[in-house]
């Protein structure tokens, strides 16, 4: 067998190469690979980009423009585990414009694609041993679009 992991294929309609620059604008690690494009063979415009491989924070990714078959749901959805509420601001405020807030964290970026932007602290405190800890913080996250870790700490703490 070959191969060094996982590439993830995101399908777009003609803006493959224009969401691997969006991506890099907002991750700091991140870099553009190989582009291939269409031949006279179709089916898209001989020239056009058909797709163009990127990677972003160690993930790599092949964007397609396969056309207008196919979308995005939130039946997958990439997750950011941010290491404090800077983080976490910095990700949701970039991939909500033009974008969608969700809930609890989930939102969807101008391409529809679906993120979790989430603290790592967030885990220990709706998975504390402590059923009413962890109740409060878990009841706290429902009623939030993006994530604020110290309200969630308020919560869990009982204030």
């Amino acid at each position: 067998m070959t191969g060094d992991g996982f590439t993830t294929c995101l399908w777009f309609d003609g803006q493959a190469e224009e969401a691997a620059e969006y991506y890099l604008s907002i991750f700091k690690d991140g870099k553009i690979g190989k582009i291939s494009r269409y031949t006279e063979a179709g089916p898209g415009p001989a020239g056009s980009v058909l797709t163009v491989e990127f990677e972003i924070n160690g993930q790599k990714f092949v964007g397609l423009n396969g056309g207008p078959e196919f979308t995005f749901n939130e039946a997958i959805s990439f997750q950011i585990r941010c290491k404090d509420q800077d983080e976490v601001d910095h990700y949701w405020n970039k991939l909500t414009e033009e974008g969608q807030e969700v809930a609890c964290g989930w939102l969807k970026d101008k391409y529809g694609v679906s993120w979790q932007v989430t603290p790592v602290e967030l885990f220990d405190l709706v998975g504390d041993p402590d059923p009413e800890k962890a109740k409060r913080a878990t009841e706290a996250m429902f009623r939030m679009k993006k994530l604020d870790v110290a309200a969630v700490r308020k919560a869990h703490a009982g204030e």
